[in-house]
């Protein structure tokens, strides 16, 4: 068993450079590949030793130790025109990595640990090509959180807490198309901070029903020189107009939100059907209040049919995009110059807007003890496009940028994705 944690732990490290994107938000639908081929059900149905994070209480149901590994493969496909055509991104591979460990102590308590790969957005126009060539943008988030959810079950109740430790990167990088409009980027490479924060959760459960709510707390960043600069470089907060420089800019805090979610889940021979909800509160986090981002409901359905050694899985996700188009119509007008710039940065460099997730999936268990679990989500395309007249006014109006007049009054985005988890496990 030691020599399996050593492996499950070096591929968790091995993995965590690699990106993740936005599904809900910036957020993974679900903490493994039983829970994505459901819709992301977590809250009132446990997942074994993947439980630690979508509710730290149902990893009472795992008897002795259970150890689950392995990741997501994500394909997202997002293209961008900002003046000349659409540019597809080249950031439309990232690999998503899991580890979950959970031990039943004996007399009701139950403990794990784990290492989640848990949200991430980003885009990669750097080799975009066109009149506007979508300013070369390139933008990269990347979250990380490690658990440690510790469980009590006295009758049909139990009750969890996870301290939750949050590694975090951001990168933001451009090309305005020329001086007067601020040229490259100044935000100099990657930012990285750590963070604290806890989930908690409760369940009852007893002749096939289950019931379960969590709390997931908010999670502060400092990504230093990112946001503070990018939003400087662009005039966003100028309280002189868009160009009468220095602007204020944003803060460089981008606090990954609090989650409040209930679930309830009912199995009856060999089938089980599974409802979860949860609410993720972007419009008083810092820095996605800044992006005018409004809270989500997030609404899963999943289903299950399982005997001995297999089951079948499928399940539903909705959440309206949580990115709200700003007043952009003309420079003129107070606030439509910030309007203009966040409508175009949603949309060009955070693009976080898909809102249907349709999953299947499956298990098979080769002995007792080792079992794989795998999944498919799929995510229809969804198209969005926003003013932001104001601020290619702006460009004009400042001269001395050859590109200025290429730049359309609008951006529009076209997002879809695909993605494929795989997850093994191994019961003691």
């Amino acid at each position: 068993m030691k020599r399996t944690i050593k492996l499950a732990v070096a591929a968790a490290i091995a993995l965590s450079a690699t990106s993740a994107f936005a599904t809900n938000g910036d957020h993974l639908i679900g903490m493994g590949a039983k829970a994505r081929g459901m819709g992301g059900v977590g809250i009132g149905m446990s997942h074994g030793a993947e439980s630690g994070l979508s509710n730290p209480a149902l990893i009472t149901t795992v008897k002795g130790t259970e150890i689950s590994f392995g990741g997501t493969v994500f394909m997202p496909d997002v293209e961008t025109n900002l003046g000349g055509g659409y540019s597809k991104s080249d950031a439309d591979l990232s690999v998503i990595p899991e580890v979950a460990i959970a031990q039943s102590l004996g007399n009701g308590l139950s403990w794990g640990i784990g290492m989640y790969g848990t949200a991430g957005m980003g885009t990669d126009y750097r080799d975009a090509t066109g009149s506007a060539s979508n300013m070369n943008m390139v933008t990269n988030l990347q979250l990380m959180q490690f658990a440690v959810p510790v469980a009590y079950k006295m009758g049909a109740f139990s009750v969890g807490i996870a301290p939750v430790l949050q590694y975090g990167s951001l990168d933001i990088n451009y090309d305005m198309n020329g001086p007067a409009t601020g040229g490259q980027s100044t935000t100099q490479g990657v930012a990285q901070d750590f963070g604290i924060g806890y989930n908690v959760g409760a369940a009852f459960s007893e002749e096939g029903l289950t019931v379960g709510a969590s709390y997931k707390s908010a999670i502060d960043m400092n990504y230093k020189g990112q946001l503070s600069k990018a939003s400087v470089q662009f005039g966003l907060n100028d309280p002189d107009g868009p160009g009468a420089l220095p602007a204020a800019g944003l803060s460089d805090h981008l606090e990954q939100p609090a989650e409040i979610g209930v679930g309830a889940s009912y199995t009856f021979s060999g089938n089980t059907i599974a409802i979860d909800y949860k609410q993720i509160q972007w419009a008083s986090a810092k820095g996605y209040k800044d992006f005018n981002w409004e809270d989500q409901n997030v609404y899963m359905i999943g289903y299950q049919y399982a005997q001995d050694s297999w089951a079948l899985r499928a399940g539903y996700n909705y959440a309206k995009s949580p990115i709200k188009e700003k007043s952009a119509a003309s420079m003129m007008t107070p606030g439509d110059y910030d309007g203009a710039v966040l409508n175009t940065l949603n949309l060009l460099g955070f693009p976080a807007m898909v809102e249907q997730h349709y999953t299947v999936g499956a298990s098979y268990a080769f002995d007792k003890t080792t079992s794989i679990d795998l999944a498919y989500v799929y995510v229809p395309e969804a198209t969005e496009t926003f003013n932001n007249s104001a601020m290619t006014q702006a460009m004009a109006a400042q001269g001395g940028d050859p590109l200025a007049a290429t730049y359309t009054s609008s951006v529009s985005t076209k997002h879809s994705q695909d993605a494929a988890s795989v997850q093994v496990n191994f019961k003691f």
